[in-house]
């Protein structure tokens, strides 16, 4: 058989932010039509939905926003800018870290520290108590971190040699024959990231009553109360917003796209009424999906903003076009 033939069938493939034992990974094991298919490891964001716009993967877990830091820039960016792209689907991952070494290594040796921006941010309480006098080595995922205290296969992994230390995921001995020196060393126990699986556009999923909406939406300039007027195209309508981020758009200094998630579906007569009344304000509105909540909370309103509400309005203003007799 060729090699070609042993190549992964795309349409089984997903992507996601490796190597084996992120947590990225761990979102991914929660998604039921990924189970038993091919999965592809990757270095960041940009390839990861390089992969699907490219049909090399059906789709791609990605880091979108944590409870700690906010809203994940580089995902948001990345959304923004790479069309075709839906969001199917949201997943939670409880974060927590623990301090790895080589073996032999003992907690009083540690003076340098591998680890990811996010997760040293995470754990600098923990780290300025038990180790006031570290350095710290970024590295580019939490697992990689752990990997490059191992000796080198290549030339782009040295700089983890220089660590006597890593932060990383809890489990990553299961991948790596390091030692676990101290675990449980989040700041935070109640930290969680929300990772979303994005895949290529296509019909919109029926409503659950348990779903968010995902927009990004530029201003059409910039003036006082701008943001105001956009946000009562949501306010008007009942629309809470779980999500309201700003980035720069990069043409020109004051210029702003918002990442914003509501709570509902766009098939809610009141989330379908709030996307229209704000396509004809904004000058650029991108809808990147709705999807079932990962907590599958339901989504109420109150009864002036149901469906119900908006289907009576309609017949009533129906009713008066046709000149039917008001009902008193």
């Amino acid at each position: 058989m060729s090699a070609i033939d042993h190549a992964p069938d795309p349409l089984e493939t997903y992507s996601y932010l490796g190597p084996a034992g992120t947590f990225t990974e761990a979102a991914l094991k929660q998604v039921p039509e990924a189970r038993g298919k091919s999965w592809r490891s990757v270095n960041n964001v940009g390839e990861a939905l390089a992969d699907v716009v490219a049909g090399r993967s059906v789709a791609a877990m990605i880091a979108i926003e944590n409870s700690i830091d906010g809203g994940v820039s580089a995902t948001q960016d990345a959304l923004a800018n790479v069309p075709g792209l839906r969001i199917v689907g949201e997943y939670l991952v409880k974060v927590d870290f623990v301090l790895v070494a080589r073996p032999g290594t003992r907690l009083d040796d540690v003076k340098v520290v591998n680890a990811h921006p996010v997760a040293y941010a995470q754990t600098r309480l923990w780290l300025e108590k038990a180790l006031p006098d570290h350095g710290h080595l970024p590295a580019t995922s939490n697992v990689a971190a752990a990997a490059a205290l191992l000796p080198p296969v290549g030339a782009g992994e040295v700089v983890g040699g220089l660590a006597d230390a890593a932060i990383a995921p809890p489990g990553i001995i299961e991948h790596y024959p390091l030692e676990v020196l101290a675990d449980g060393i989040g700041d935070n126990p109640n930290a969680v990231t929300r990772f979303v699986l994005v895949g290529r556009v296509s019909a919109v999923p029926p409503a659950t009553g348990s779903d968010k909406t995902s927009i990004i939406a530029e201003l059409p300039d910039d003036r006082a109360g701008g943001l105001l007027d956009m946000l009562e195209q949501f306010a008007t309508r009942g629309i809470n917003m779980s999500l309201l981020e700003s980035r720069p758009i990069g043409d020109a200094l004051g210029r702003y796209r918002f990442v914003i998630d509501l709570d509902g579906h766009i098939l809610d007569e009141r989330v379908a009424d709030a996307l229209l009344g704000l396509k004809r304000f904004s000058p650029n509105v991108i809808f990147l999906g709705s999807y079932p909540r990962a907590d599958r909370r339901e989504v109420t309103v109150t009864p002036r903003y149901d469906n119900q509400a908006f289907v009576e309005a309609r017949d009533w203003l129906r009713g008066l076009v046709a000149g039917e007799p008001e009902q008193l």
